[in-house]
């Protein structure tokens, strides 16, 4: 009796503790400060939430509220918030819906007016989305060509980098006492890129001799040849600036030479720079887009007066001195005057950090729409893909249907300029089938996913060689070819080894005149493949590993999708 008498005591205890535990932290009942952000705050963001939501912060009222971070691309920002907007519009979405953020940052300002003139079509005269003069500045970080140390003097030299790109083919046509290097050109898919947005109208400013304020639609559709030949430099896209800046020092020269990036990039690379690694340096242009990165409030019904007042705190923590502190730790221009840089900002992380620049303005958004138009149908660098899929019989249950759906959509996105080859094996490998951007090309990759049957074992080597061979044979001239391999299960039954295999894609990698990257999806749970198998694939040929689930994969393609 007396033992059932303290074991209620202990859990009533235990209860009062857990409650109060519970009502000490704001998040269990608070009001949720949503911020959306671009690729480049993201650290900034998950940091500041975490000093932030420790100090159990309160409104006036007493009520408390916290922080809570979602990063994306700055173009997947803008096109979230828009889908939100126009659900709003018609009636299929509530204002209190929680799926609106309350804050929004895109990394630089073409993007907001973007956002501010697409939200404004949808609501005239509402004025939902503030501009730029109306969101306060958290942080910036300028433009720069992220460039090898032993090659950025003749980088430097160049008054413009971008017209000398037109001509260029080598470095030592940039300095004569340079190596014979290619060009080899990266820069973020504008799309979805904000680095990569900046970088394509500064592109089109440098070659019109205008300021991207005053390019037209019409100077868009003129200059676009020459652009096209800047991009031809092109090794790679990517959604993520400093996914390419880690790529490029991890890789080497013969991977990529320049990069247009966030100059916290070249910071952050060669913070992270080990033995083994590249060092870089940024070479600031004569003319530059800041990238100025902003707490975008909307004065929109998604937004109550509880969260609003409870942003603005937030705002005033992030332009706190603690606040700013964070972003010049990782590399970010303070956006509050007074405040010290720090010591990464110095030559020995390879910037200047008294960088003087003529910094560039945001174009109309009718002639931002026709660059990017442009570059899809136009300047953007074709490519030739060997996508080798997995249809072995642990594919059965969720997978296989997940992955066709997910193929479905890839197929459905091609551009004319983009061709695929898809190649399906478990213990055989079936011969490719060839798709483009064409309604003849998408259909016989319809068939081809509609085809797709679980069954059989798994010749991962076998089948990654041959779709290797198969590129070497029908290399595509002056694209980026590529060879992504998705499987959820390890090798079974291939004649060659994993080393035999590595030694093969080493002499098609990006020291050769092949350049074949290969990139691996291990699709599935941890287990059922090996993720280090499918990492060594990858790094032998300038790729990259990442992981799938039926919930994830078309996430993780889309982005892939974005590298060529």
């Amino acid at each position: 009796m007396r033992y059932q008498i303290r074991r209620k005591f202990i859990v009533i205890l235990g209860l009062v503790i857990l409650s109060s535990c519970g009502s000490s932290d704001p998040r269990a009942n608070g009001i949720e400060v949503k911020f959306l952000v671009g690729s480049a705050l993201k650290d900034f963001c998950d940091q500041a939430a975490e000093k932030l939501n420790r100090q159990n912060p309160k409104l006036e009222n007493g009520k408390p509220y916290y922080l809570k971070c979602e990063a994306k691309g700055s173009g997947d920002v803008v096109s979230d918030v828009v889908s939100l907007a126009t659900q709003l519009k018609q009636g299929s979405l509530p204002a209190d819906a929680p799926d609106f953020p309350t804050l929004i940052s895109v990394d630089g300002e073409i993007y907001q007016a973007q956002l501010q003139s697409q939200v404004a079509a949808l609501f005239p005269g509402q004025n939902y989305i503030p501009g730029v003069a109306d969101a306060a500045l958290l942080t910036s970080s300028p433009m720069v060509f992220m460039v090898p140390s032993d090659l950025a003097r003749g980088v430097r030299q160049q008054s413009d980098l971008y017209k000398s790109l037109l001509t260029a083919k080598t470095h030592k046509d940039l300095a004569p006492d340079n190596q014979s290097l290619p060009l080899y050109f990266v820069m973020g898919a504008p799309i979805r890129s904000n680095s990569g947005l900046q970088s394509l109208v500064a592109q089109f400013a440098s070659v019109s001799g205008k300021r991207p304020e005053d390019l037209t639609v019409s100077d868009v559709q003129k200059y676009q040849p020459k652009v096209r030949e800047i991009q031809s430099k092109i090794t790679r896209y990517g959604v993520s600036t400093g996914q390419i800046a880690n790529d490029m020092a991890k890789n080497g020269p013969f991977w990529a030479s320049i990069a247009s990036v966030y100059e916290s990039s070249v910071i952050e690379a060669n913070a992270n720079r080990g033995e083994t690694r590249t060092r870089v340096e940024a070479i600031y242009p004569q003319a530059t887009f800041t990238s100025n990165m902003r707490a975008i409030l909307p004065n929109a019904p998604w937004v109550s007066a509880d969260e609003k007042a409870a942003a603005e705190k937030t705002i005033e923590f992030l332009r706190s001195p603690e606040g700013q502190k964070i972003a010049t730790e990782l590399g970010l221009r303070p956006g509050v005057p007074g405040v010290e840089l720090g010591g990464k900002f110095s030559a020995e992380y390879g910037v200047d950090p008294n960088a003087r620049y003529d910094s560039l303005r945001s174009p109309k958004p009718e002639v931002v729409e026709a660059m990017l138009q442009s570059w899809r149908e136009y300047a953007k660098k074709p490519s030739l893909v060997v996508i080798v899929v997995d249809s072995s019989g642990s594919m059965q249950g969720d997978k296989l249907p997940s992955v066709q759906s997910t193929l479905n959509s890839y197929i459905n996105s091609l551009g004319e300029k983009e061709k695929v080859a898809l190649i399906d094996f478990d213990a055989k490998i079936r011969p490719p089938v060839l798709v483009d951007g064409t309604p003849a090309g998408k259909e016989r990759g319809i068939q081809f996913v509609s085809g797709l049957r679980a069954e059989g074992g798994t010749a991962l080597y076998d089948a990654t060689l041959y779709a290797r061979n198969w590129l070497e044979q029908n290399l595509r001239p002056d694209a980026i070819n590529a060879v992504v391999v998705l499987t959820d299960g390890e090798d079974s039954g291939s004649q060659h080894s994993l080393d035999f295999l590595a030694q093969e894609l080493a002499k098609s990698g990006f020291a050769s005149d092949k350049r074949i990257a290969v990139f691996t999806i291990g699709y599935g749970n941890e287990g059922e493949f090996k993720p280090e198998v499918l990492k060594t694939i990858a790094d032998k040929n300038g790729g990259y590993y990442r992981k799938g689930d039926p919930k994830t994969i078309s996430t993780v393609m889309g982005d892939l999708q974005l590298e060529f």
